[in-house]
């Protein structure tokens, strides 16, 4: 039976890629010292996956890294169309179905999630995640930090902050997914392995899913 909520993550588990990554990927292929910059922004993107250090202050580096716009964001958006997760594509009408018990819950950023996740039914009021923000020309020069998952814990500040009731299931790769059980916001955490596999996060999950359809298995049993 599915719960009340089910809360998933968006980068490598709605889709297959990082989305931040990707975006610096396109932003510093021409760029003098983009080789060196494009490592340091997946070594921070890991470190804060596994949680060696916390997702706020990878998020601010990998942002202070990167120099994008408008443009980039929307061609970026595009690529990652194609590159949502094979079994989510799947399970298109399961989702689809049962999207009003669904929430999105991402470190990354709603320019880039919306356009993505509103094709499975998935309305923008049910996306929380990070904001750019822009000057007159389009360019970004900052994120929005007023915004609960801009900051330390955010996924439990968010979740704190929307008073949800009932059971709460969590599917997700990364050690800030695994957070909000580890709080005591949700019933589950499942671990979600057909994109990456962190040891360290399925030794800390209820169950690994090696695709969506082992979580649907569950529902359903």
């Amino acid at each position: 039976m599915l719960p009340d909520h089910l809360i998933i993550d968006f980068d490598s588990t709605f889709i297959t890629k990082e989305s931040l990554d990707e975006l610096a990927r396109l932003v510093l292929l021409n760029h003098k010292d983009g080789v060196e910059r494009l490592k340091d922004v997946e070594a921070l993107t890991l470190s804060g996956m596994e949680g060696k250090i916390s997702f706020d202050l990878s998020l601010e580096k990998r942002i202070a890294l990167i120099e994008t716009n408008e443009n980039d964001i929307k061609r970026i958006t595009n690529e990652l169309r194609k590159a949502v997760t094979p079994s989510i594509k799947k399970n298109r009408l399961f989702i689809q179905k049962h999207c009003s018990k669904i929430l999105i819950f991402s470190g990354g950023f709603k320019e880039i999630i919306i356009p993505i996740v509103s094709e499975y039914g998935i309305n923008e009021d049910q996306i929380f995640a990070n904001e750019f923000i822009y000057d007159s020309d389009g360019n970004v020069i900052g994120i929005d930090k007023n915004n609960n998952m801009s900051k330390k814990s955010g996924k439990i500040l968010m979740i704190k902050s929307l008073n949800l009731s009932g059971n709460i299931d969590v599917i997700g790769d990364g050690f800030t997914d695994y957070e909000i059980k580890k709080s005591g916001l949700a019933t589950n955490f499942y671990a979600f392995i057909e994109n990456i596999n962190r040891e360290k996060i399925s030794q800390l999950s209820d169950k690994v899913l090696n695709s969506f359809d082992d979580y649907i298995a569950i529902v359903n049993d």
